[in-house]
């Protein structure tokens, strides 16, 4: 495990590249998107729904202006260490998932990462189809509602 340098001319303490890096945590490598996921999930596990869907919605606003800003100081598209999307896409995950209940926030985060990674469709035509920040978000965004459709199955078929 190792942090990875920024691309030139990031620089570390700048608002668009904490957000994009979700805090940081995008930076470690190898698996950027597991760790960033995991930052993610680690933040919201025990916080209500109401709290999760505020971050959400603040994820998604400031990630959209992160990306857009990382992505055009650095020259670079859908960098690895960029992780806002992953942090976005598993709180929608998270918000199927009956309170307090550990076996479906970890079946959250396993689906998530499994729907992210291997893009089945619908995610790989938001990821090969939708240009710029909104691509990048998006494909997480429909990979956690995914994740997040079979984890709310899993919960009934369960409970």
């Amino acid at each position: 495990m190792k942090i990875a340098p920024l691309p030139a001319p990031l620089v570390w303490k700048s608002p668009e590249v904490l957000i994009a890096t979700g805090l940081g945590s995008g930076r470690i490598s190898p698996a950027s998107g597991t760790w960033g996921t995991l930052a993610a999930w680690v933040l919201a596990v025990t916080l209500p729904k109401t709290a999760i869907i505020f971050l959400l919605i603040l994820a998604c606003a400031a990630g959209f202006w992160a990306i857009n800003e990382f992505q055009k100081k650095s020259g670079t598209h859908d960098n690895g260490m960029i992780v806002i999307d992953e942090w976005a896409g598993i709180w929608v995950a998270m918000l199927f998932c009956m309170p307090h209940r550990l076996d479906q926030l970890a079946l959250a985060f396993l689906l998530f990462r499994i729907f992210d990674v291997l893009k089945p469709w619908p995610v790989s035509h938001f990821d090969k189809n939708v240009e710029g920040a909104e691509g990048v978000m998006l494909d997480d965004i429909v990979a956690g509602v995914m994740a997040g459709i079979c984890v709310y199955g899993y919960g009934l078929w369960m409970h």
